[in-house]
């Protein structure tokens, strides 16, 4: 399906954008962050993979292995937005204190 594809190539490219960020980041508050931005995105990425799978293709095989990518992809995106959601105060803060 078209729509997936779409946000496959969205998610993919998210993922490379925060993994280079993370990457050339000198703070390690930081580097967290963009290390959450991207699981959320890598996330994103493989369920969108499993559910254009569960569309595609009827097979048993493909089904199981769909199901398996949508969880795989929903687990790593929960666990991406929890980290997300406990380095955002805490960047705030750093970035605070480097302004005053």
């Amino acid at each position: 399906m078209p729509f997936f594809v779409f946000f496959i190539v969205v998610s993919a490219i998210a993922y490379g954008y925060f993994k280079v960020r993370y990457v050339r980041t000198k703070k390690a508050i930081e580097r967290e962050y963009y290390s959450a931005k991207s699981s959320m995105s890598l996330g994103l990425f493989i369920m969108f993979f499993g559910a254009n799978q569960l569309l595609l293709n009827r097979g048993t095989l493909a089904v199981v292995i769909g199901v398996i990518f949508m969880l795989t992809g929903l687990g790593s995106m929960w666990a991406g937005y929890r980290a997300y959601k406990h380095y955002v105060p805490l960047l705030a803060k750093e970035n605070e204190r480097e302004n005053a």
